[in-house]
């Protein structure tokens, strides 16, 4: 593998920072346009890049997700009564002003991730995208109409906004995933309260600067959009009777905490939680398209996306061919700066991800894995940040232990199959179930894979990789990945109640199922 290195200066830091609104000092809580002066403990936003200090956050203290949950419930008694359509014009303003500021932002998420400038302008792309489906569905919030067995009697079904919705996102998606949930829960009329990653903080105070001209030029009620930074703040969160719905997107384990949690208190949550990802590659697939979509899909974001692939299922008669030509690929990837586009692979989050990362490798050697392309840390000038690893491909079995979990990383693990629906049992043979792709051109294969007794994940692909999704389509995963859906289709239902409605517009009072009950 190659390496590749950037000048320190490239990325721009204090004019993209000055750009957004975000200084050296900056407070964990903000109800809109308010943002408050919150004396929890420091958290210094470093980044993976380069290791540079890019700016600090005293996060929120009890006092003030107490503050802002008062203030929040305020908000919902007014922003439910809008209209809308209303609603959806003021979220379509917003996603102009993400237009606007797609660049800085996007370096932004690029730098305080770790994921390329490619990726991270794609992923401000993706805000603008679901701002642009929101306001088409403020027009489509539909119920059904039912005919009733009594006479002189209408039945219809409407929906109806929750209230404040929590969010707790992860920091591989630092800003995309909070659009997804805030700009659809914003049209159904609902309140938002955001704890984003402790990793990426400052992306989130981006996010809210940039639209606030918008809460302001609109006279959007104090408490519609609301940030909340600090660890602390998702446990008060799950625990609190007055958030009826929390979407929580992190891992398997923290996961069950949360929906425990939640569910004790009879509150709804969507979870969207660890990815096992395979590609099968059939005998009749065209390994052109395998290379792009199985390379990709294994390093692109460094192997820290939940959909990343994870797994590559072969056919034993094509096992070979496949393997020589990824470590061909994987000769030619270039690790380095990621506002580099010539590079492929940045930096993972943090040390303890790489620590992570090592600590698999070994694992999987120690449970019989065979090295196929070594990993390691690389090291030398232009990544003193210590958070550059090497994608690594290992030959194991799917019953491997550290192949049965999630690690963050650009691990890939390579096994044979011999029937396409050996290769089904593999891919289904874990415990996650998010996304899970087939390469080939046989369509008695491709139809398998899509049916009943096929893949179990979320999303099931065909000739295209595991990695990446479109709004337009509800995202989410089954098993352990948790079950919830966001985005696209009618992800829009999870943030509303739903009602029956009946309605006597006659003189006379029958009961259902023919009762009679005279007085």
């Amino acid at each position: 593998m190659a390496t590749s290195t950037l000048s320190k200066d490239a990325f721009g830091t204090a004019e993209v920072l000055k750009q957004l609104g975000i200084g050296t000092q900056n407070y964990g809580a903000s109800t809109g346009l308010k943002h408050y002066q919150t004396k929890g403990p420091k958290i210094d936003s470093f980044s993976p890049v380069n290791g540079q200090l890019i700016g600090s956050v005293n996060t929120a203290t009890a006092e003030d997700y107490e503050a802002t949950l008062k203030t929040a419930e305020a908000a919902f008694k007014i922003w439910r009564d809008v209209p809308a359509p209303k609603r959806g014009e003021i979220v379509r303003q917003m996603g102009d002003q993400f237009r606007k500021f797609k660049d800085p932002l996007g370096k932004l998420v690029s730098f305080e991730m770790g994921k390329s400038l490619q990726e991270g302008l794609g992923e401000v792309q993706e805000m603008i995208d679901i701002c642009d489906f929101a306001v088409g569905l403020s027009r489509q919030l539909y119920g059904l109409t039912m005919h009733s067995e009594r006479p002189q009697h209408r039945m219809y079904e409407q929906y109806h906004p929750l209230g404040i919705v929590g969010i707790i996102s992860a920091f591989n998606f630092p800003v995309a995933v909070w659009s997804w949930n805030a700009a659809l829960a914003w049209v159904c009329g609902d309140v938002c309260v955001w704890k984003p990653s402790s990793k990426t903080p400052l992306c989130a105070i981006a996010c809210q600067n940039i639209i606030v001209d918008v809460l302001k030029k609109n006279d959007v009620p104090e408490g519609v959009s609301c940030v909340l930074i600090g660890n602390p703040v998702g446990d008060l969160m799950n625990n609190d009777k007055r958030v009826p719905m929390v979407s929580f997107t992190g891992s398997t384990r923290i996961g069950r905490i949360v929906s425990s949690s939640v569910a004790q208190r009879f509150g709804k949550t969507i979870l969207e939680l660890g990815g096992n990802n395979a590609i099968i590659v059939s005998e009749h697939a065209d390994l052109n398209m395998v290379l792009v979509g199985s390379v990709f899909g294994a390093v692109g974001t460094a192997g820290q996306r939940c959909t990343s692939t994870r797994r590559l299922i072969i056919h034993e008669s094509i096992y070979d061919k496949t393997l020589n030509v990824l470590k061909s690929a994987y000769s030619q990837l270039k690790i380095g700066n990621p506002l580099d586009s010539n590079n492929h692979v940045g930096p993972l989050i943090d040390k303890k991800a790489v620590d992570d990362y090592l600590t698999a490798i070994v694992r999987a050697k120690e449970e019989g894995g065979k090295i196929v392309v070594d990993g390691g840390v690389v090291t030398g000038e232009g990544y003193e940040s210590c958070c550059y690893v090497k994608p690594c491909i290992i030959e194991a079995k799917n019953e491997f232990h550290i192949v049965q979990e999630e690690t963050f990383a650009p691990i890939l693990y390579v096994m044979k199959y011999k029937t396409v629906e050996e290769a089904i049992a593999m891919q289904n043979g874990v415990p996650q179930g998010l996304s899970s792709s087939i390469f080939t051109g046989n369509m008695r294969e491709m139809e398998m894979f899509l049916s009943a007794s096929g893949s179990d994940c979320g999303i099931a692909n065909v000739n295209i990789g595991t990695s990446g999704a479109e709004i337009g389509g509800a995202f989410g995963g089954e098993k352990e990945t948790g079950g919830g859906r966001e985005s696209g289709s009618d992800a829009w239902k999870a943030y509303m109640r739903r009602q029956t409605n009946t309605i006597n517009y006659g003189t006379k009072l029958p009961l259902a199922q023919g009762i009679n009950f005279n007085i």
